[in-house]
C-alpha cells in the first residue's frame, strides 16, 4: 500500500485543496478540511492509502486539476 501526500505553497489556496480532497479522494467536507489544515501547519497531509496504480492514478488526476486552474499543488506518493 501506499499513501499519498499533500505538500503545502505559499499559492495554492485552502479551498482548492479541501475541493481536490472532496473530489479525488472522496473525503467529507469535514474530513477535507481537517487534511487541509494538517497541510497547512505541519506542511504535508495524507490524502488516502491505496495500491500503487490506484495511488499514481489519484496523484496524476491531482496535478492535472492543480495545473488547470494554475496552482502548484505537488502531490507524492510514500510506500507505507
Amino acid at each position: 500500500m501506499y499513501q499519498v501526500l499533500i505538500h503545502n505553497d505559499d499559492y495554492t489556496s485552502m479551498e482548492f485543496v479541501v475541493a481536490i480532497l472532496m473530489q479525488v479522494f472522496d473525503k467529507t467536507e469535514i474530513e477535507a478540511e481537517r487534511v487541509m489544515l494538517r497541510v497547512h501547519q505541519s506542511g504535508i497531509g495524507v490524502a488516502g492509502f491505496y495500491t500503487y496504480e490506484i495511488a499514481e492514478t489519484k496523484a496524476e488526476f491531482v496535478h492535472q486539476l492543480a495545473q488547470q486552474n494554475e496552482f502548484p499543488l505537488r502531490c507524492t506518493l510514500e510506500r507505507e
